[in-house]
């Protein structure tokens, strides 16, 4: 049981712990930070383990929903406010807590912002341990669940392109419609949605994870260049299986997502949906979602999401395999992991589910 009044190294470490469990997705850095610090400028957020709320009190899952590498994504800090409030008024019972979705740079720190000026803690109980590129991923496999109802709330956008919606209903509609959302507001909405009492989440989604990324960026911090690769590796129980050049890049943002192959020194590819999927060695798989893949720079080990690679950038390429990472039981369900297979052109369940 604990409680953490949340500062400036905090976010630090949460914001590149949650870069690399990003795992290629997740949000950018420079967003975390911004985000993360201004909570602090504005209150004091805390964060508490599961076991401080009762098991039937209310949380909600915040995230945001889009493709990073979108040209006119925008959304302001306020709008992770505002996505809480719309959704706080469609329930019939207050909301006792905050979740973030996933971890990654930007959204590990999600729920920060909306903590401090709410009042209410941040809950170390992510609906994933790592990030993942669907929302139905992130929903703690309510998708299962025929009568549950979702409520989801997003904001996104500027001027012309700017969106509030508020929606109740089916979860793979109300998913649907929120990622539709996001295109419209030009590639990326501040979400609010899912509330769940603390029982099921803590049967169903990461506690622990908010610490474990937290963990990770305090390796990373506290080493430089090669060093800090290994210290990432060594907190994770990964491994590096390659570092070297980009020989080849690319990448399309559809439908809400980033979509691509990376090639290094004409012999390694990765495959991303957001997140990296698939990493092979001449046709050899060496590691599949939701096994941890992430690239980062190999002299400086700042890590560097998918839709961040450019062509002739040296690299370090790690990998953690799932039984090491924190992860929601939406990571063991076929139904949501199959979509995969289409979007990469690559199988994925036979090397992703056990079950």
């Amino acid at each position: 049981m604990a409680k953490i009044l949340l500062d400036q190294k905090h976010v630090e470490w949460a914001v590149y712990g949650g870069a690399v469990l990003g795992g290629g997705g997740g949000g950018w850095i420079e967003d975390g930070l911004q985000i993360g610090r201004l909570a602090l400028e504005v209150g004091q957020p805390q964060l508490y383990t599961v076991d401080e709320l009762a098991d039937d009190d209310l949380l909600a899952a915040v995230s945001l929903v889009g493709a990073p590498g979108a040209k006119n994504r925008f959304v302001k800090p306020i709008y992770y406010a505002k996505a809480l409030e719309l959704l706080c008024k469609q329930l019939p019972k207050p909301v006792q807590g905050i979740t973030t979705n996933e971890n990654g740079a930007g959204t590990t720190v999600n729920g920060w912002f909306q903590a401090a000026v709410s009042g209410l803690p941040v809950v170390d109980c992510p609906c994933n341990g790592r990030a993942h590129p669907t929302g139905l991923m992130g929903s703690l496999n309510l998708s299962d669940q025929a009568d549950y109802v979702s409520y989801q709330a997003a904001i996104g956008g500027k001027d012309d392109n700017y969106i509030e919606l508020c929606i109740s209903g089916s979860l793979d509609k109300a998913a649907a419609m929120v990622r539709r959302a996001s295109v419209e507001a030009g590639g990326l909405v501040a979400v609010a949605r899912n509330p769940v009492s603390v029982a099921y989440a803590k049967q169903n989604g990461a506690p622990g994870a908010v610490q474990q990324a937290m963990a990770v960026g305090q390796a990373l911090l506290g080493h430089q260049g090669e060093a800090a690769i290994e210290a990432v590796v060594s907190q994770l129980g990964g491994k590096v299986i390659v570092t070297g050049s980009i020989t080849s890049f690319s990448m399309e943002t559809t439908g809400g997502f980033d979509v691509g192959k990376v090639v290094i020194e004409d012999s390694y590819e990765l495959t991303f949906w957001n997140e990296y999927m698939t990493v092979e060695k001449q046709g050899e798989r060496l590691a599949t979602f939701p096994d941890l893949i992430m690239t980062l720079d190999a002299q400086t080990a700042r890590p560097i999401v998918s839709a961040g690679i450019r062509q002739g950038q040296k690299v370090a390429v790690i990998t953690v395999p799932q039984e090491k990472l924190l992860l929601s039981t939406t990571m063991r369900n076929k139904k949501l992991l199959a979509p995969i297979e289409t979007i990469i052109g690559k199988p994925v369940l036979p090397f992703a589910c056990s079950e």
